[in-house]
């Protein structure tokens, strides 16, 4: 069973100022996503939802001249390791397990490759995988899907049910174990 929650996760204040710039509704998106992939993959559910909420945390916006510029942000771009950090540091404030944050902190991390003069392609854990998949399923052009907007108020609803959800994956499995 989880130690911390994902609504636990979504209303410290550090998520909440790091959510609002990468986009609250990309990283509900992306966990929603990252919880169906973990249960088909094999993959901690807790673990990859998690991951998958903070994988944005790391970003910071990038103007020329009063507007977005996507193509100068992505030059220069390093929310993976920025966030890898966030991350891990958020978790441990939170109380989380210690190798927990540390999983976490790594998926965030290698959940792009974006930074690397190399691909990450088969180099990723499993969990890795699952959070880059649901980051690509929920990517937009030009990083659209970061201007995606949702209520703080929607986001802890739906992070509710998904924490609900994490918690009948874990009972339902603990069930089975104790069965054969």
């Amino acid at each position: 069973m989880p130690k911390v929650t994902l609504v636990d996760v979504f209303k410290h204040r550090i998520t909440q100022k790091y959510l609002r710039r990468s986009g609250i509704h990309h990283a509900v998106t992306v966990a929603h996503y990252a919880f169906d992939l973990a249960v088909k993959s094999g993959v901690s559910p807790d673990l990859a939802t998690k991951s998958a909420l903070l994988h944005d945390i790391g970003h910071y916006e990038w103007y020329k001249d009063g507007k977005w510029d996507y193509e100068e942000y992505r030059k220069h771009d390093i929310h993976a390791i920025k966030g890898a950090e966030r991350a891990h540091k958020l978790l441990i404030r939170l109380g989380e397990d210690r190798l927990v944050a540390k999983e976490v902190s790594l998926a965030v991390l290698l959940h792009t490759d974006s930074y690397l003069p190399f691909s990450l392609t088969e180099q990723r854990t499993l969990l890795q995988e699952v959070v880059e998949k649901a980051d690509r399923m929920d990517e937009q052009p030009q990083g659209l899907h970061h201007y995606n907007k949702m209520s703080p108020s929607h986001a802890i609803k739906l992070l509710s049910r998904l924490d609900d959800k994490i918690s009948d994956y874990y009972n339902n499995n603990q069930v089975r174990k104790e069965h054969t």
